[in-house]
């Protein structure tokens, strides 16, 4: 009789990031357990033992996600000294990183373009996520202000809102093909409709 509480077989960190390569490759609608259990060696009992359900598995993915992969954009736009390094910073971070990941795109973009109204709790779950990828992006250019890096008046939910919706955009790009030189180039006709920093460092 097998004794309750042994360790898993496996690594589970190096389980998880496998199971963030196939939502990543898949979408959360595609991806099947043996998808899962393929990826990482392991019996479909065992997947559950570690992860509990598919959804679970989804959501402790995004996180690992974000706190990785996903993450390193915005924290290349918070250490970035004025906020036109910083978006600059945020989205070249972006391309390489989905291009360095044969899935391609962003996982948070690309893994729930549909969704069945039975997984409605995933697409909002995925929504919570890309809200905080604003609200981290406009705190940044609220700071900007202060910092004189861009003029008082400066509109910040549409700025906001522009370069985030630029983070998607070039996960689509990536995701459909396009060329990372054509992707620096979208970056760079991004980067025009950013202002000029207005106090100039001595």
């Amino acid at each position: 009789m097998a004794l309750r509480g042994r360790p898993r077989s496996f690594d589970r960190e190096v389980a998880l990031d496998s199971v963030m390569k196939v939502f990543w490759e898949k979408g959360y609608e595609c991806a099947q357990i043996n998808d899962f259990t393929a990826a990482i060696g392991i019996t479909p009992p065992s997947f559950y033992a570690a992860f509990g359900s598919k959804e679970q598995a989804f959501r402790e993915a995004v996180d690992y996600y974000t706190a990785t992969i996903g993450g390193a954009p915005l924290v290349a736009l918070d250490q970035a000294v004025t906020i036109q390094q910083g978006i600059r910073a945020m989205l070249e971070t972006h391309a390489d990183k989905t291009y360095a990941c044969p899935a391609g795109g962003c996982m948070v973009s690309v893994s729930s373009i549909q969704c069945k109204p039975e997984n409605k709790q995933v697409k909002e779950f995925l929504k919570t996520i890309r809200q905080d990828s604003f609200d981290r992006i406009y705190a940044r250019c609220e700071r900007a202000i202060k910092d004189g890096d861009l003029p008082e008046g400066t509109d910040l939910t549409q700025m906001a809102e522009f370069y985030h919706a630029m983070l998607q955009s070039l996960s689509y790009e990536a995701r459909d093909g396009g060329s990372r030189e054509a992707v620096q180039s979208i970056i760079e006709m991004a980067m025009r409709a950013m202002p000029k920093r207005v106090t100039v460092a001595a």
